[in-house]
């Protein structure tokens, strides 16, 4: 027999009651503050990422009292520690090496006005290292510089790295320039002092590097390219709106097509790129490129503006004969961005964020400005770029959040091993500057935020018993929880991922090739199938993502590869044409 009362306390709860919780979606969230401007960022361990900014005036302060410009920022804690540095690491690049250690290449000049609170030597030959840390909080782990015997052969600033097939870095690009005497220009806009050479570290051809006719040809506008390791260990450049595929092994160049439209894609007219994901069996390559300019690379700085109106192109081009000869293909973002950020995602999805409608990269250094900022109009909504759908039906901005942080110049972002994207930084200005309300242009921003996907809030496949370290050409086992509810004929994507070094609207070394994967009948276990050799995964630290259907696993971090210093022989098998 029903009784009334329970009829009435269910109405009532149907009613009245508890809602029902909200679905799972995309969402911004705070996580604390950075204390320093997180304008680099890399992930270095499954804890931890290291931040740079300039040696200037950030509350952040070391034990001894000096100004920090380099911290460790906790992903489980959200706590900032500092880093004692010795150089400028200001507007650097980097990467993991094969042994998994973190390099900072590069830097700048500390300004003379700071050097009482900070110390800090001149960093444009600077290499910072930060070995492998087992500590989840980072107690003992620190960075290590010693100018008089590791440094570049080059002074360099606005910088980019790569690690390629041996697992050494491929650095370049542009510096100011030392003159005999002691006499240094500074570059606030074009690349008008270049470095239009290659090197290595560690050092090859003697340390003597290797010049560039195609850094030459993309003057003045090719700060920070854009460059990629291919599956084949060659190297995919653009620079300006210039592209070509460099063999480090020939010291030879392939000139490519022009990014259409003359739209140009690199420091000061930044937009981003990304490699798309590789899949097996064949590898093949393909290239984004998103946003910057058409404006030429000619008109005179007097004449830029922070109103000018940024592209909204996005160009792609697959890395094969065929693919070269028909050449770039143009989709379009639905608004024009400058500085923008890609990041892909363990589903193989992009996501491009951050920058502003209009505008130009760099601080105060064109006609108009807006404060001090070269750029205006920053956009708070991301984009999803799905790279296998039809053409036309790639981007959405559908169930995206709008978050009220400007990430404008001298920010950073990466994705992290939770699967979330941490979100660092902002700096449209020399140093440290808080604008009053009603004023023009942008704060220092020291906001940490995260943009955590609708997994988040959901229940996620489960990875344990996963190797730390795994050989190329083979085949390992690891244990998966699934969770209930996720039916036996949804598919399964195994991802392996270097999550890059972010700078200037760029992942340096950025990297997902999926693999191969069986499921147990039971769906107990996972036999996942790696990569054939270090050049379709150049050797070194990784995050191991398993995603069934709408949900992905957290990572779980391994060593590719025998985890040898650099350089180091090749590994696994050749593929025919790779």
């Amino acid at each position: 027999m029903i009784r009334l009362g329970s009829l009435l306390s269910a109405a009532s709860l149907l009613s009245f009651g508890v809602a029902a919780p909200p679905a799972p979606a995309w969402k911004f969230v705070e996580k604390g503050l950075s204390g320093i401007v997180g304008l680099e960022a890399i992930v270095v361990s499954p804890t931890l990422t290291v931040l740079f900014d300039r040696a200037t005036n950030d509350p952040l302060r070391t034990p001894d009292g000096k100004v920090a410009w380099g911290a460790l920022w906790n992903l489980e804690t959200n706590v900032a520690t500092p880093l004692k540095l010795v150089s400028d690491s200001f507007c650097a690049s980097g990467a993991l090496i094969s042994n998994g250690t973190m390099v900072s290449v590069g830097g700048n000049i500390p300004a003379a006005a700071d050097l009482n609170q900070t110390g800090a030597y001149d960093g444009r030959m600077g290499l910072r290292l930060f070995a492998p840390c087992a500590d989840p909080n980072g107690v003992g782990c620190t960075i290590f510089e010693d100018l008089d015997t590791v440094h570049l052969a080059e002074t360099r600033w606005y910088t980019s790295s790569l690690r390629i097939f041996d697992g050494s870095l491929l650095g370049y690009l542009h510096s100011t320039s030392m003159i005999v005497g002691g006499i240094h220009e500074d570059t606030p806009f074009y690349n008008t002092d270049p470095v239009n050479s290659f090197e290595f570290f560690p050092k090859k051809d003697g340390g003597v590097p290797r010049p560039s006719a195609f850094l030459e040809r993309s003057l003045p506008v090719n700060l920070f390219p854009r460059v990629f390791a291919l599956p084949d260990g060659k190297v995919f450049m653009v620079a300006n709106n210039q592209s070509i595929i460099y063999d480090v092994e020939t010291n030879t160049e392939t000139i490519l097509p022009d990014v259409p439209n003359g739209v140009r894609v690199t420091n000061p007219f930044d937009g981003t790129a990304q490699l798309l994901p590789l899949s097996p069996p064949l590898y093949t390559p393909e290239v984004l490129v998103c946003g910057g300019s058409d404006k030429s690379d000619q008109t005179p700085v007097e004449e830029l503006s922070s109103q000018d109106p940024a592209s909204s192109q996005c160009s792609r081009i697959t890395l094969t004969a065929a693919g070269i000869a028909k050449g770039w293909e143009v989709e379009h973002m639905p608004q024009g961005r400058m500085m923008p950020e890609a990041i892909v995602l363990p589903n193989g999805q992009v996501l491009i964020t951050n920058g502003a409608a209009t505008g130009y990269a760099a601080v105060k250094s064109i006609g108009v400005t807006t404060g001090n900022s070269n750029a205006d109009h920053p956009i708070f909504t991301p984009i999803l770029y799905t790279p296998d759908a039809p053409l036309g039906g790639r981007m959405t901005q559908k169930g995206l959040p709008t978050t009220d942080i400007a990430r404008l110049y001298h920010s950073a972002i990466t994705l992290t091993p939770q699967g979330n994207i941490l979100m660092t930084g902002s700096n449209p200005n020399g140093n440290v500057t808080i604008v009053p309300p009603g004023q023009p242009g942008f704060s220092s921003e020291f906001r940490v935020q995260t943009l955590d996907p609708p997994f988040m809030s959901m229940a996620r496949p489960t990875l344990s018993n996963v190797p730390k370290q795994i050989a190329f050409n083979s085949k390992f086992t690891i244990d998966i929880d699934i969770p209930a509810g996720i039916s036996p004929s949804t598919p399964v994507k195994v991802a392996l991922m270097d999550f890059g070094f972010s700078s200037h609207a760029f992942h340096s070394s950025a990297r997902l090739v999926f693999m191969d994967a069986t499921l147990a009948p039971n769906r107990k276990s996972l036999t996942i199938f790696t990569p054939p050799n270090n050049r379709v995964y150049p050797p070194g630290p990784a995050y191991v993502f398993v995603t069934i259907g709408e949900t992905t696993s957290v990572g779980a971090h391994v060593m590719v590869g025998s985890g040898a210093n650099p350089p180091v022989a090749d590994q696994g098998i050749r593929l025919p044409g790779l």
